[in-house]
């Protein structure tokens, strides 16, 4: 038996599904059209033989009401004819009492039981005359018993043909089960087959743009295979925007990395040459080497930074973001000695807590003051606060300056990878700072945005839940 299921289940793996939806189909829908039509035959049967009982029956009736008073006798013995009435006897329930003449109709030993009452009336099929007959025995009164037949062979007859008839019923009902399985698992199965024939070219052309046609509809009847298949086109594009972002990414790096890399062969190259230079020549060349290092290396850690999607779970810890940012504009201040930071914590918001890695947010921090630092005109502020908002413990950072702010133009774009406005392209920095700082806010559970700030500058908020990440 389990060699039987191992061989069921391996044949099941190879057969495609569409096959094997339609082979299902097609069996359910022809077990229902032979059950069909073997019900209809019992049915048929069943009224055929019991019109024949009420012919017997009746006939029976008019035989007691014309013969109540006669004995034992042959009474009609025609029914060799189909148009003859019923052949009928009455038979005693003791042997010794039969007439001369022989009896027409079997006399066996339950017609006497059924004479001496002891046994109810009964029907039973009998051969007699080289035909088939129908016979009711039933009581006649007074210790005897009657025995009327008629000619079956019609109604067997009627029988085998409406047998023929529901068989080619039921054969044509499964042919059409088989056509109909086919047809259902066609079109059921035409989703997954250009879902599969996508995935597949998707494969050989690894290329992401290709979508799954999907039938015209509204979208909240659509079923389930039209969900999988939208499911699945959803998936593509968030694949294509994947794969566009990293191409964006490599081009862009590649672009960020041939300006320092080239200055730094040059320098090289030049200090390769250092008997030939000068010393105040030297010490310039190897200090532009080392700067052009350091903002190549600043490079990559970006890059590194931003390829990590999450924070690392055992640094996570309780961080109190007042200190925090203390912290940070502390060391802004000696970072940019000619921009002035202030930083105002409002009420409720020096002691809340928020878990999370503390370097990360310190880093998400810095690249907001330093983006704020580089536009800040002198004499002006770069303003930090930080506030509590909300009955759930909400907090919410901003950093302002009072810069060119951003246009409206490059407002939806400053927090892309590489991203430079016209009016920063001048100023130093690779363009990640923005976008490494919305990582590090997204992977703590905030949000980071941008806008203008009210009579010039930029403001950016960071806004902390009330659970926390």
């Amino acid at each position: 038996m389990s060699g039987v299921r191992r061989l069921g289940a391996r044949w099941r793996r190879r057969r495609p599904l569409r096959t094997r939806l339609a082979l299902a189909a097609s069996a359910a829908v022809a077990l229902v059209a032979v059950g069909v039509c073997a019900a209809a035959f019992f049915v048929i049967r069943y009224e055929l033989l019991h019109q024949l009982d009420l012919s017997l029956t009746q006939s029976a009736t008019r035989v007691v009401q014309e013969n109540r008073g006669e004995g034992p006798q042959i009474i009609a013995g025609e029914c060799r004819f189909l148009s003859a009435p019923a052949c009928a006897q009455v038979v005693p329930a003791d042997p010794a009492a039969d007439p001369e003449a022989a009896y027409l109709l079997p006399v066996s030993a339950p017609v006497r039981e059924v004479a001496a009452g002891t046994r109810a009336p009964y029907f039973s099929n009998v051969t007699r005359f080289g035909h088939s007959l129908r016979m009711l025995t039933t009581p006649f009164g007074d210790g005897r018993a009657l025995q009327v037949a008629l000619r079956a062979d019609p109604v067997e007859r009627g029988v085998r043909q409406a047998a023929v008839l529901l068989a080619a019923v039921g054969g044509a009902g499964v042919l059409l089960a088989g056509l109909l399985g086919y047809a259902v698992s066609r079109t059921g199965l035409a989703p997954v087959a250009r879902l599969t024939s996508t995935a597949e070219r998707i494969a050989a052309t690894r290329d992401p743009r290709h979508r799954i046609e999907l039938p015209p509809g509204p979208p909240g009847r659509q079923d389930e295979l039209t969900r999988l298949a939208a499911s699945f086109n959803t998936m593509l594009g968030e694949l294509e925007q994947s794969v566009s972002a990293q191409r964006r990414l490599v081009a862009d790096a590649s672009h960020e990395l041939r300006t320092p890399l080239t200055a730094l062969r040059t320098n090289a190259e030049l200090l390769a040459r250092a008997d030939r230079l000068t010393p105040a020549q030297r010490e310039r060349a190897s200090g532009a080497l080392g700067r052009q290092i350091r903002e190549v290396t600043g490079l990559v850690n970006d890059l590194i930074e931003l390829a990590r999607d999450e924070e690392p779970l055992p640094l996570v810890e309780e961080v109190r973001i007042a200190e925090l940012a203390e912290h940070t504009v502390a060391m802004a201040r000696t970072h940019w000695p000619r921009v002035r930071f202030e930083l105002e914590v409002g009420p409720g918001a020096a002691e809340a807590t928020r878990p999370g890695v503390p370097a990360r947010l310190a880093r998400l921090l810095t690249n907001l003051l330093d983006n704020a630092a580089k536009f800040s005109p002198p004499d002006t502020p770069v303003e930090v606060g930080l506030t509590a908002y909300g009955g759930g413990g909400g907090l919410e950072l901003t950093v302002r300056d009072h810069g060119p702010g951003i246009a409206p133009e490059d407002l939806p774009y400053v927090f892309d990878r590489f991203y430079r406005a016209e009016a920063a392209r001048a100023l130093p920095g690779s363009g990640l700072g923005l976008a490494m700082a919305r990582q590090i806010a997204r992977a703590h559970g905030a949000e980071l945005t941008a806008s203008a700030a009210p009579g010039g500058g930029a403001l950016f908020t960071v806004v902390f839940g009330g659970e926390g990440p």
